[in-house]
């Protein structure tokens, strides 16, 4: 279950039939990415046809905006916004610009000099940015480097090559980009350290291949695509009109830093991504986890482990395993209830945990359990998953994280609370655990998850692992950033700026 983290999910197609089916079934898959809104952009020779909205994917998108999305190119998006930014409408992606040629973009992650490039963008490129969305000011930057490098009415593969080159010079932070050029075909790129995961699959059923680039392979397995392979770190994937497929990666010469925070919590565990399964990750790390129970914690008599449903379930049967102790589910989930967002205020969030998750009594009673979870960020839920075993009965509770204690702020397109709301910072381990009102608190280490990982496909040599170590990858993070980011993602500022979303939409009715 772990905390409220979100992410977006993207997924671009190039087909040799209508792509709107495949494209709504594709955000179906990576729903898990982004509930908070979603929406599609095909391509039909030089027009775009687009609809979007606020809400999950089964309910954005009615027959009349699938029968109106023609077209055998096209793009689509599933968003989950950061924290103190307004979720308003006119931030619901795939987003547009008319020049040059008409653009729509797609894109994961987070940009950490959005400010100074939208200021740049007006003073020195005379664009306007009409939203807070990063993803705008992206797009801009974007359309302002092709705008540069166009000749005529011509736009060569060579010349986006170039604008996205100059992009990657400008931009800085964490970007998984699908977009459309209107009359040339679909443009994927990825930042130069490859945060944010991408991949590219091929189907060559037909007579021509078709093509599709998504944040996770199971978009791809669940289409009937193969996966072809990652696109790299700051590499540039152009797939024109005819099918045709051109890549480059000249001059990127970043380490490759993928997002560890993907495997332990954010990614489906049937994804592959950077060649690592997520699966095989998180029942490596149910062994670590094993390993330091046994070592560290010797003297525990654990009768049973339970995962709080879902992502830990891997990692708790693998624990429980190498423990030699029965696994059991002890928390049934309800699949059935409203999507709560980030319900700022600790009642409120306490209430929806008792709605989500439901005890089974009998696992609990009179025994020693080990409560097992991806992580713990704010600490709420896991509180009150302590005090529910506890009510069902249970002698002592333990609790075991698969990730190492999250002390500080993630800048890369991962929505995390406020330093202050996170558990872990300033306080011990020691403290944490009487916080949560557990009997035994054990965190999984950072050398043993980034082994985990890494030792899956060992080619990949770091990851990014800033909430758990302070350490940025980008090497752009200022103390002044961190703080402006502090002053948005307080539950007080979230409440306001969710209030002022509200208001906006309701008028915009």
């Amino acid at each position: 279950m772990g905390a409220l983290i979100e992410v977006c999910g993207i997924i671009g197609i190039a087909s040799n039939q209508p792509v709107n089916q495949l494209l709504y079934d594709g955000l179906l898959v990576l729903q898990h990415r982004g509930q908070d809104s979603a929406g599609i952009v095909t391509a039909q020779k030089n027009t775009f046809h687009m609809a979007k909205g606020p809400g999950l994917v089964r309910d954005v998108f009615r027959t009349r905006d699938m029968r109106n999305l023609k077209g055998e190119f096209g793009i689509g998006h599933c968003r989950y916004p950061t924290a103190g930014s307004a979720s308003s409408s006119a931030e619901v992606q795939p987003l547009y610009v008319n020049s040059p040629f008409g653009i729509v973009i797609a894109h994961n992650g987070n940009l950490t000099n959005s400010d100074q490039l939208a200021s740049d963008l007006f003073k020195e490129d005379f664009r306007h940015v009409n939203t807070n969305s990063d993803s705008e000011v992206l797009l801009n930057v974007l359309a302002h480097e092709l705008q540069k490098v166009v000749t005529g009415h011509e736009l060569a593969p060579s010349m986006i090559f170039s604008a996205v080159k100059a992009l990657h010079q400008r931009v800085k932070g964490a970007y998984a980009i699908v977009a459309m050029i209107a009359g040339y075909g679909l443009l994927a790129f990825r930042d130069p350290f490859g945060i944010r995961p991408l991949i590219i699959g091929v189907s060559n059923k037909g007579a021509k291949p078709e093509y599709l680039i998504s944040s996770e392979s199971v978009a791809a397995n669940a289409l009937g695509f193969d996966v072809l392979r990652d696109i790299k770190p700051g590499e540039v994937i152009f797939i024109d009109t005819n099918k045709n497929l051109f890549s480059d990666t000249t001059g990127v010469n970043f380490p490759s830093s993928p997002c560890i925070f993907e495997y332990v919590y954010l990614a489906r565990p049937d994804s592959v991504m950077n060649g690592i399964s997520v699966y095989e990750t998180r029942l490596r790390m149910g062994r670590s986890l094993a390993k330091k129970v046994k070592r560290e914690h010797s003297d525990l008599k654990v009768d049973v482990v339970i995962p709080i449903p879902d992502s830990s379930r891997p990692a708790a049967l693998e624990m429980a395993i190498n423990l030699k102790v029965p696994f059991r589910e002890g928390f049934i989930k309800n699949r059935y209830i409203g999507r709560t967002f980030i319900m700022p205020g600790q009642e409120r969030r306490k209430k929806s945990v008792r709605q989500k998750l439901n005890p089974i009594s009998m696992e609990f009673k009179g025994k020693n359990v080990m409560l097992v979870d991806d992580s713990i960020v704010r600490g709420t839920t896991a509180r009150e998953i302590v005090q529910m075993a506890r009510e069902a009965g249970a002698a002592k509770v333990f609790f075991a994280s698969a990730a190492p204690p999250v002390r500080f702020p993630n800048v890369y397109g991962i929505d995390m609370p406020s330093v202050k709301e996170l558990i872990a910072n300033g306080r011990t381990n020691f403290q944490v655990s009487k916080e949560l009102g557990v009997d035994r608190l054990i965190y999984q280490s950072l050398e043993s998850l980034v082994e985990d990982v890494g030792s899956v496909n060992p080619s990949i040599t770091r990851f990014e692992t800033s909430c758990f170590t302070g350490d940025y990858v980008t090497g752009d993070i200022t103390e002044e950033y961190l703080n402006v980011i502090e002053s948005r993602r307080n539950d007080n500022e979230l409440a306001r700026a969710m209030d002022q979303s509200n208001q906006l939409d309701l008028n915009l009715v």
